[in-house]
């Protein structure tokens, strides 16, 4: 049997990350088996689903790669087809025309649940069974003609020849209705796999007040594609051998329905940017370098390339998105950078201090601009001021970037360069004098 699943999304204009996963498993899935991915478009909702909402999901979905093997199919177009086989439900005995609540606006279509209890082994859950006493009959076609969601996903799961139905578990219930459609339309009955749901730290479904959740603003924070892709791919999955960064190509060749998790999966941002920090550094030279210019450039800063270079060894430990890279380096780059007042008034403002980092300036003035020298020089100073090294080592750092935290301080020294760091050590000593420090 060759392999069919499908992409299912009801676009709305938003692609959340949870429909997102799926579609990567049902991919992965599809191309670990040499079977087909297919994608049916659930547009029905005219209201919501409107032709933009649906661009933005197939830009959403050619953006991560989830290329698909058919040309899509799109629900609307089959209302003839749904109405169809809800008529031979009728014919057959498996659904019955009620006019509900007795409004006498019209009946709908209600299908007939069987009498017995229905059971089926879900390839990631396990056996899942509902006994006939929990499987109430329910409306296929609603009293103005429009079909109902599990008559149209049924019909159309057989049309296109559906081997394997893998979404979230939060479609399980729906699951038991959907097989006796199968059954009574005489169809073979696709296999089942429900994935865990994604939540947050609090253990409830992510969401929006949660930070980013559609795949346009991951986008738009400068998150990559493949480290998005590849975050997902692990969210409710993992290979078994504790790796975590993983091309498409290990995905495929790794990816089975067994190591799919039944527990939720919690969404980790901090590990999303770690991931896409990795991503970011392994691009090629120019496509990286582009990257952050473009975020600098934004700002009105455009520095040497070199230089920009020499900056990023630097600091490619802390940033994260390209988005970030004004924010994190522009002390580099400009003279007008923010002071963080508060680590200010705790390094500066101590006895002693400021006096200290004035004889290391001009120790400085003389010491070879190197890491080792620089470290060895403020050391001494330290020394003979009677004052820990980290008292200079935080007075200096804020001094010439404005923040408590950063890289290494003598790596940064030296890229900053002598002339730089020693007018920064003037502007800062100026300023504790005119504060009444010494």
């Amino acid at each position: 049997m060759s392999v069919r699943v499908r992409f299912a999304p009801s676009p709305t204009g938003h692609v959340h990350i949870g429909n997102i996963r799926a579609a990567i498993f049902n991919w992965l899935f599809a191309r670990h088996e040499g079977g087909r991915f297919l994608l049916r478009i659930e547009d029905t909702d005219r209201e919501r689903s409107t032709p933009e909402a649906c661009q933005t999901l197939l830009e959403a979905m050619a953006w991560l790669g989830l290329d698909y093997d058919e040309p899509p199919v799109y629900q609307s177009t089959r209302r003839e087809a749904h109405l169809a086989a809800a008529e031979e439900l009728l014919a057959r005995g498996y659904a019955y025309r009620e006019d509900k609540g007795g409004t006498g606006r019209g009946e709908c279509i209600v299908f007939r649940m069987p009498s017995t209890s229905i059971e089926f082994d879900d390839l990631v859950k396990g056996s899942l069974k509902k006994p006939a006493s929990d499987l109430h009959d329910f409306v296929i076609v609603r009293s103005d003609g429009t079909p109902v969601f599990h008559l149209a996903n049924v019909v159309d799961d057989i049309a296109m020849g559906i081997t394997h139905v893998i979404r979230g578990d939060d479609h399980v219930e729906n699951t038991f209705r959907h097989i006796a459609l199968f059954r009574a339309l005489g169809a073979p009955v696709p296999k089942y796999a429900h994935l865990p749901m994604i939540v947050n730290r609090q253990g409830r479904p992510y969401s929006k007040r949660d930070g980013a959740a559609y795949v346009g603003e991951f986008r738009e924070r400068g998150i990559l594609a493949d480290a998005l892709f590849n975050y997902l791919a692990l969210l409710g999955w993992s290979p078994g051998d504790g790796r975590e960064l993983l091309s498409r190509r290990e995905l495929i060749e790794l990816f089975t329905l067994e190591r799919v998790q039944t527990s939720p999966a919690q969404f980790d941002m901090d590990k999303l940017l770690w991931m896409n920090a990795q991503y970011m550094r392994a691009l090629p030279p120019a496509e990286r370098l582009a990257g952050h210019m473009k975020d600098l450039n934004a700002h009105g800063l455009a520095p040497d390339p070199e230089y920009l270079l020499r900056v990023l060894e630097v600091m490619q430990d802390r940033i994260k998105l390209f988005s970030q890279t004004t924010e994190q380096t522009i002390y580099f780059f400009t003279e007008d950078y923010p002071v963080d007042e508060d680590a200010w008034a705790r390094r500066w403002r101590r006895p002693g201090v400021p006096a200290a980092v004035a004889q290391l300036r001009e120790r400085w003035m003389s010491t070879p601009f190197q890491g080792a020298p620089l470290e060895a020089t403020l050391k001494e100073v330290a020394a003979a001021a009677g004052r820990p090294p980290a008292d200079l080592i935080h007075a200096v750092r804020l001094a010439v970037s404005g923040t408590p935290t950063g890289p290494g301080l003598y790596a940064m020294l030296e890229v900053l360069g002598r002339e730089r760091t020693l007018a920064r050590l003037d502007r800062a000593l100026a300023r504790a004098r005119a504060e009444g420090y010494e």
